[in-house]
């Protein structure tokens, strides 16, 4: 019986995999591999793996193993790496946050850029080890030191625990940027999906702190930063789109702000926000403020739903800018440093840097936009990530690199 847990951990993960890829293969209804993305073949190799991991944990959390979200936290984990040759590393506290330091050996004629690196995952999923190669890179690539950030996670943990965390860190390290050899001028805040939505978060915060020196700019790569429409149009072009699906989107959000997906189905529909407060918002949130260009693939006009007002207690506090960032102020949105916005052709989040990209403009906020015509969301993640990497996600990443090099 000792057995039967390590039998099932090496027999199920086949036969989950090769369902999922007979799935793939025939063409499951509900996935999308469109014809323009970066490599096609590779995508959909990927998707096969998402598939089988999701089915395992199913399976795995009905036997009573383990859950699911712990399953996919252990698939996800990327194993230790050796000593770099280029960079000192090493894990530490900043406020009783975990976080790794990425420090080049290389001497340097002045102090560095500090850049404060918050993962993504969903707020669900990720860790150091997840983004060790990526952050590795960063700081080989620009010379500079990075802080990535271990930020405590959903559902154990709901919001606003990870935003506190990677805001306790910042500040911890903002203070005592001498010990690392970091121009406290020259601090930057990066972050990738719901990391970018932290490091949006984090910046806002920031903004009007007197006490400290101004953030030098944002990286904010595909990042999520509303959660009032599940309708614009990248939602829809891209709902089966590896590796965010549509209704995944508003269950990583639910799960961050209630530590469940409890009315998944109200929130995609809309019916969780009062009309009154949607047309407030409108001027932030519409396809109307989407470049037409971005329409060409399809826009499918939001339909009145029944608003639930039951629903709206559960779920208000989407309403708050440190949650959905792309609700602040303009005189939040007009203090912010430099930006750099990285968007997905092939990405349901897409349309929330658009719509942030234009709120930071029409706010005099200086903004340097690189748009993935063939990228798909998680594309960087993928890193020299298990042979998954795509050659679109290496220009993404240097062009992060090359707007750091600006600084």
């Amino acid at each position: 019986m000792a057995l039967l847990p390590a039998l099932l951990l090496l027999l199920l993960p086949l036969a989950a995999l090769a369902a999922a890829l007979a799935g793939v293969l025939l063409g499951l209804p509900g996935y999308d591999i469109p014809p323009g993305v970066n490599q096609p073949a590779k995508l959909r190799l990927v998707l096969t793996v998402l598939l089988g991991t999701a089915a395992l944990g199913r399976i795995l959390e009905k036997t009573g193993l383990c859950s699911q979200i712990t399953f996919g936290r252990y698939v996800r984990q990327g194993r230790k790496l050796g000593e770099d040759p280029k960079l000192f590393i090493q894990d530490l506290q900043f406020n009783k946050v975990p976080v790794r330091v990425y420090q080049p050996k290389a001497t340097s004629d002045g102090r560095r850029r500090g850049i404060i690196f918050f993962h993504g995952g969903g707020w669900v999923f990720g860790s150091l080890d997840t983004y060790e190669k990526v952050c590795r890179y960063l700081s080989r690539e620009s010379e500079s030191v990075v802080v990535s950030v271990q930020y405590r996670l959903a559902p154990e943990h709901k919001y606003p625990a990870a935003y506190e965390d990677c805001l306790n860190a910042t500040i911890d390290f903002m203070r005592n940027t001498e010990h690392y050899g970091v121009d406290p001028a020259r601090v930057i805040v990066c972050g990738d999906s719901a990391g970018g939505n932290l490091a949006a978060a984090v910046s806002q915060t920031l903004a009007g702190r007197s006490d400290l020196p101004k953030l030098r700019a944002q990286i904010l790569i595909y990042p999520g930063l509303q959660a009032l429409d599940f309708n614009l149009p990248s939602y829809h072009q891209n709902r089966g789109v590896p590796l965010l699906f549509r209704e995944r989107a508003a269950f990583f959000a639910l799960q961050y702000l209630n530590g469940h997906a409890l009315h998944m189905q109200e929130v995609l529909e809309g019916s969780h926000i009062p009309p009154d407060m949607r047309l407030k918002y409108r001027k932030w949130v519409s396809p109307d403020n989407i470049p037409e260009k971005f329409k060409v693939r399809g826009v499918k006009p939001l339909m009145p739903t029944d608003f639930i007002a039951e629903v709206y207690e559960t779920v208000k506090r989407f309403c708050e800018p440190n949650l959905c960032p792309l609700l602040a102020e303009d005189a939040v949105v007009h203090q912010l440093p430099e930006s750099f916005i990285l968007t997905c052709e092939y990405d349901v989040l897409r349309d929330d840097g658009l719509l942030y990209k234009k709120r930071l403009e029409d706010n005099g906020v200086r903004v340097t936009w690189y748009h993935l015509e063939d990228g798909f969301h998680g594309i960087i993640s993928l890193h020299d990530y298990c042979g998954f990497s795509f050659p679109s996600g290496k220009r993404g990443l240097d062009s992060v690199v090359n707007f750091l090099k600006s600084l």
